[in-house]
């Protein structure tokens, strides 16, 4: 075999390995050498030449300096958030009578938290990236729900720092693809945020999603162009390394851990996708990515819309283009207006008439504020079906929407399945926009929570509280088994499951109890509650017999959206 090396450093009184070539096998060392700072050189393998050792040991030295550099700023990337953490927690308690000041010390708290908490998932994913362990999934996802879950993300953080924030998406030939939407939607929103991040204030991001055929895949195009501070060549050609940033985090106070790019471009190889970066210093940066994905076809019914007559209140071309695409081979009836003067003369004239509008779709516009149209529809016609359609995210907006008589939502971008669908819905006076958001009526529903750690049982148990559902819990899987087993058939709507528990984990209880000879072992739902979230995890989960996965920590939103979907 080759020559293999190895950078041994003295901790404690350890020798311990700081850097080594990729195969180097501590079993196997045949020679040590001894540095002048007392670290030391271990080698394995046949003999060879001194250029050859130099250039390994180069290798291994350049490897174990990014690595210090890193552990350096991850030092203070991990302390910034947790500073904040601790502090806030320090004041919340200090002005506890202050209702405006606790508040604020909380939502500090929670911006930080999920600040480390965003630092700690990259490290865990390159760690599982370079061990191998990546699984990159294959299941099917709708193209427009992903996009419009990176525009509800990165939004908000563009116009925190008022920058402009185009996103177009044009040519889009499938909308049902198959493969790893959380690691797509993670590698756009971390090509996002870096333009958000390195473009000073009132700048410019501009984000362009379309698809085109190549053989028997589609090829998913996402170009992501910006004009902030743009990098050098030098670095351009180091962005893909691991640990690797242009700036410290000290000196340039743009937090990161120096792993986003590299995680990103070997997702996107996992993928069998290629990614290019052209940049120009001060002048900004363009990022290019190529995915091939497998897709399934699209079947929407349209016999709901077909003869309706619809008015459309939209100030933007680009989108009333994509109606017009979509809505002229049904074929449906529109009126298209701009204003909020022109909506009312439309919803008069049509009265008038007699030719009522089935729905009414409410987008962009620049006279009024949309609620208010909103409301000003429903008193005029109270049975007329109200539809925003927004980038905006519908669990934040859903309450203030439904005082106002907005019925229905359908998410930007709009993909055909979105808009047909979201309209036959509203039409016909069904579909999930009727449901208001907040917290789910599980009265006299019984959920069992299975948790071993004391505080987040604590916790999921305060949380499922405000649905009235009534919950029982386990501290571990055998216990659970043992109550599931006790209880009369169906006692259990839900058991939110742990995975890592003592005596028996998550795994094997759920599979312990579809195995029991009852109805409803076979059809109670079971889902995975756990900080096990990679893909392979949620697979394995499936393979147990669980119904479905929530991530912790427990995302309050996400966990009652989940609830309401099952009841």
């Amino acid at each position: 075999m080759a020559r293999e090396y190895a950078l041994i450093e003295t901790v404690n009184g350890k020798e311990t390995i700081t850097g080594k070539t990729p195969v180097f096998s501590s079993d196997r060392v045949n020679e040590k050498i001894v540095l002048d700072d007392g670290r030391q050189i271990w080698i394995c393998g046949e003999e060879t030449n001194d250029e050859d050792l130099k250039t390994r040991l180069d290798e291994a030295l350049a490897a174990n300096a990014s690595k210090e550099i890193f552990l350096n700023n991850m030092s203070h990337d991990i302390r910034t958030p947790m500073n904040a953490i601790i502090g806030m927690t320090a004041l919340a308690r200090k002005h506890i009578d202050e209702k405006s000041r606790v508040m604020d010390s909380l939502n500090k708290i929670e911006t930080a938290s999920g600040h480390l908490l965003g630092l700690i998932n990259e490290v865990l994913d390159m760690s599982r990236i370079n061990s191998g362990k990546m699984v990159i999934a294959k299941e099917p996802f709708f193209l427009g729900d992903l996009l419009h879950e990176v525009l509800v993300i990165a939004g908000p953080q563009a116009r925190d720092k008022h920058h402009t924030f185009d996103f177009s998406v044009h040519d889009i030939i499938k909308e049902k693809l198959l493969g790893d939407s959380v690691r797509l939607r993670q590698i756009m929103i971390n090509i996002i945020n870096n333009a958000i991040k390195y473009t000073e204030d009132n700048g410019h991001i501009c984000v362009t999603v379309y698809e085109e055929m190549k053989d028997d895949r589609c090829i998913l195009n996402f170009i992501c162009e910006d004009n902030g501070i743009g990098m050098s060549k030098e670095f351009l050609e180091h962005i893909f390394d691991p640990f690797e940033r242009a700036n410290s985090t000290t000196i340039s106070r743009i937090e990161g851990t120096g792993l986003g790019m590299s995680i990103v471009k070997k997702l996107i190889e996992a993928m069998n996708g290629s990614i290019s970066i052209d940049s120009e210093l001060k002048k900004g940066s363009i990022v290019r990515i190529q995915i091939p994905l497998e897709y399934e076809e699209l079947s929407i019914s349209t016999n709901d819309l077909k003869n309706k007559r619809i008015l459309i209140l939209e100030n933007r071309d680009d989108i009333l283009d994509t109606y017009r695409s979509y809505l002229e081979e049904i074929p449906v009836q529109y009126d298209h207006i701009r204003t909020h003067g022109e909506l009312i003369g439309a919803l008069t004239d049509s009265s008038y008439k007699g030719e009522n509008y089935a729905a009414v779709m409410l987008g962009h516009t620049e006279s009024g504020n949309i609620f208010d149209i909103a409301s000003y529809i429903h008193r005029s016609d109270p049975e007329l079906p109200v539809i925003l359609i927004s980038e905006d995210n519908w669990e934040e907006i859903s309450y203030r929407a439904g005082r106002n008589g907005i019925s229905h939502f359908i998410p930007l971008p709009a993909f055909e399945k979105t808009l047909i669908m979201g309209l036959s819905e509203a039409i016909a006076g069904s579909g999930p926009a009727d449901d208001k958001g907040g917290e789910p009526d599980l009265s006299g529903r019984k959920i069992l929570l299975v948790e071993d750690n004391m505080i987040n049982r604590e916790i999921a148990k305060e949380i499922l509280s405000v649905t009235g559902a009534n919950i029982e819990t386990a501290e571990e899987g055998k216990t659970a088994l043992k109550m599931f087993e006790e209880s009369e058939p169906f006692h259990y709507d839900l058991i939110l499951m742990d995975i890592q528990m003592p005596l028996m984990d998550g795994y094997e209880a759920s599979s312990r109890i579809r195995a029991l000879d009852r109805e409803d072992a076979k059809k109670i739902k079971i889902f995975a509650m756990t900080a096990n979230t990679f893909a392979e995890d949620v697979a394995k989960a499936r393979r147990a017999g669980m119904d479905g996965h929530i991530a912790k920590p427990i995302d309050v939103n996400k966990l009652m959206n989940t609830l309401r979907q099952l009841f």
